[in-house]
């Protein structure tokens, strides 16, 4: 379930009834559970006397090293609902959007479990808002662009001549001077959006002088 892009007063309704009413919150392992950002969001609506369960996704290593994991996850998860318990695996911004829980949610599926998925606001949702950025108007068409694609894949994307957000940055910051050269020169940088470390950035120049924040999002497009 989507918790967001940092803001615990933007969680829907319809999440915070979810976190609520869970006997398990899934967390995705981090240094520790405290160190989650998706648990430190959600956490004021988590029930006290609800399990913290930590899983390790390695993102680094062998293809089938992940594929082992998620799988590995996904049945410890499905021994939690077939002892009729409510689970929630918490995800930042939303479900459907390059999250790890998209491949949790069908492994379950598969497993014949009855799990569904809540929507959650999108980083780039909530920087086109804080920054009066809008992703797109009239005709305009929006390319949603990892920086971590293939860079063939990258320069087609930038050949669309559509409005960019750029996710997952700190991958490889050098995609920032490529958006400049093909022309996108307004454009924005927000990093850990809805928090109190968040930080803005405006104009491309200016992003070549600081290294990217992991939760960092790109907003761009030509003037």
């Amino acid at each position: 379930m989507g918790v967001g892009p940092g803001d615990p007063e933007l969680l829907t309704v319809k999440a915070i009834k979810t976190i609520q009413a869970a006997d398990i919150i899934v967390v995705p392992k981090s240094h520790s559970v405290n160190d989650s950002v998706a648990y430190n969001i959600a956490r004021e609506y988590i029930k006290k006397d609800a399990e913290l369960v930590e899983m390790d996704f390695p993102m680094q290593g062998k293809h089938e090293d992940w594929q082992q994991s998620l799988r590995e996850n996904a049945l410890r998860i499905k021994g939690f609902l077939e002892q009729g318990k409510n689970a929630a695996f918490l995800t930042l911004g939303d479900p459907m959007l390059y999250s790890t829980s998209i491949y949790i949610l069908r492994l379950l599926q598969d497993e014949g479990c009855r799990a569904g998925s809540v929507p959650g606001v999108t980083a780039f949702c909530a920087i086109a808002s804080e920054t009066i950025f809008p992703l797109v108007e009239g005709d305009d068409v929006l390319a949603i662009v990892p920086a971590t694609a293939e860079r063939t894949v990258i320069e087609k994307a930038l050949a669309m001549e559509a409005n960019l957000v750029v996710m997952k940055v700190s991958h490889k910051p050098d995609i920032l001077a490529d958006i400049q050269q093909k022309g996108y020169d307004n454009a924005v940088m927000v990093s850990q959006v809805g928090m109190k470390e968040q930080q803005v950035a405006r104009g491309l120049p200016l992003f070549k002088e600081q290294k990217p924040h992991y939760l960092s999002t790109v907003l761009a497009r030509k003037k």
